[in-house]
């Protein structure tokens, strides 16, 4: 992997600083930042996407926006957390996940959230699924951050998961494990909320 492209993934998946355009001091974290959040927020904690910089996935994945939230792990785990047990679909078993609720990420982030609202979650692969604000609630998403008590590891199924129990969901319940969770990304590493245009 040529030097470049090893330190934008670097970057991307929070091992180094986020950086805004200026170049302006690194954003205060206590630890790598691991999620970010964009689109009509109130609350920003970093500047422009970094095109030319160390913002190298996002670019990749056309990601654009002007101002972010951008959590940490300890951020994420100072919110409260709810655990859920869902039967997931690599081995069809009950699996015991905890974190925030997904809405509650988003409202620490000072975001803008009406009912119909789309909330766009984004993996590292590139993989991305979209979901309303009322979906989000319904059905109790998370951002689980700990799979059997455990933080979730990169290379597995995290560091985060957007998750909710599709066992408790009448309507996907009914599907077969395989189909209950396909807007559900691991990896999830960018969350943008968008405004519905009148």
């Amino acid at each position: 992997m040529k030097k470049r492209q090893f330190f934008g993934a670097l970057a991307a998946a929070g091992a180094l600083p986020v950086l805004d355009s200026a170049h302006a001091a690194p954003v205060k974290t206590s630890g790598p930042v691991l999620l970010t959040v964009t689109g009509p927020i109130s609350k920003p904690n970093r500047g422009p996407l970094d095109p030319g910089g160390f913002d190298q996935m996002l670019v990749k994945h056309k990601v654009s926006f002007t101002k972010a939230y951008v959590f940490d792990f300890a951020m994420l785990a100072a919110l409260p957390a709810i655990t859920i047990k869902p039967t997931l679909e690599y081995d069809n078993k009950p699996h015991t996940l905890k974190g925030p609720l997904l809405v509650d990420v988003l409202k620490a982030a000072g975001a803008t959230l009406t009912e119909n609202s789309n909330i766009v979650l984004r993996a590292v692969d590139g993989y991305a699924a979209t979901v309303t604000v009322a979906q989000a609630r319904a059905q109790r998403y998370i951002i689980a951050t700990h799979l059997e008590g455990a933080p979730i590891a990169l290379g597995g199924l995290g560091p985060l998961w957007a998750v909710y129990d599709a066992d408790k969901v009448p309507d996907m319940a009914k599907k077969p494990v395989a189909e209950r969770f396909g807007s559900c990304p691991w990896g999830l590493y960018h969350v943008e909320v968008q405004s519905l245009v009148v």
